[in-house]
């Protein structure tokens, strides 16, 4: 299978099969480079044509009915018609599109040992989440399905790019950590040196990721009231954090958690790192390819 996973800030394709081994890879960075440019090289780079499926997984929002992505990180492309695009360079390939949290979650479920059913959350410069209930992937009927960071949690918050207001990615993804923390003195440049600062004792810092912190545990045990999941497995760039965000996290949600079913609700960082969603793009394509 062909996995593709278009991120924010980087492409990646690779060559996976049902066993899960890796038998090509390509990955580049968008900035300041033609999205379409780009994606064909990773595309073409990972070896297309020795593939009998495909699937895309894409920062969102999408539509999956038909087949375009509007990623919040790439102004450039609004309705941009993903599928339609990648399609023409396989031609006759069985295509699937989900967003890249979604495949996240699968991919974990897949190949990182997570049984049962599961909430996927990337924590990076937006939130974004996908299910995994009783073993296959749910994206819903448009494909946005377990779109956690835009569960509001505050209906009288910032205003969030999404035109919507007090969204969980107001509160805790990286940009919005960041903000918040420079509003109060903190002067470093990104979520990183806000991570490393929060780590070394910065109050600031560490106030900034505890009520980041707080959003997302809001909008976990929400989902997981909804969904009855038991896992949440959590990735993304601020989710390199480590313990400077799951700590606080799991405090947030043992105060939190009422109900008898939600008090199982367990919290792992992602294991597949950065391949997840590549993997979650495999397991997609396996899937379509064998229903």
């Amino acid at each position: 299978m062909l996995a593709v996973d278009v991120g924010g800030t980087k492409f990646a394709a690779a060559v996976i099969d049902a066993d899960g081994e890796v038998h090509a890879r390509a990955e580049e960075p968008i900035a300041g480079a033609d999205p379409v440019a780009v994606l064909r090289r990773v595309v073409t780079a990972a070896g297309p044509r020795h593939v009998d499926a495909a699937a895309i997984g894409s920062a969102g929002p999408l539509d999956r009915r038909r087949g375009t992505v509007s990623p919040v990180n790439i102004p450039a492309w609004r309705d941009f018609p993903l599928a339609a695009t990648v399609a023409q360079w396989l031609p006759a390939v069985p295509l699937s599109l989900a967003g890249d949290a979604q495949c996240m979650a699968l991919g974990e479920w897949w190949r990182g040992g997570r049984p049962g059913s599961l909430l996927g959350v990337v924590v990076s410069t937006g939130i974004g989440g996908g299910l995994v209930l009783d073993g296959r992937p749910h994206l819903g009927p448009t494909g946005n399905a377990g779109h956690i960071g835009h569960i509001t949690v505050d209906p009288r918050g910032q205003a969030c790019p999404c035109g919507a207001v007090g969204c969980v990615e107001t509160f805790a993804s990286g940009p919005a950590m960041v903000r918040w923390a420079r509003g109060r003195g903190w002067s470093g440049p990104d979520a990183r040196a806000l991570a490393a600062a929060a780590g070394a004792g910065d109050p600031v810092a560490r106030e900034a990721f505890g009520r980041g912190a707080e959003a997302l545990a809001t909008g976990l045990l929400t989902t997981a009231a909804l969904c009855d999941v038991d896992r949440v497995v959590v990735g993304g760039g601020v989710a390199e954090a480590g313990d400077v965000l799951f700590d606080p996290l799991r405090r947030a949600l043992r105060a939190r958690r009422g109900m008898a079913f939600l008090r199982r609700l367990r919290v792992e960082p992602a294991a597949l790192g950065r391949d997840a969603g590549l993997f979650g793009a495999a397991a997609l394509a396996l899937q379509t390819s064998v229903d």
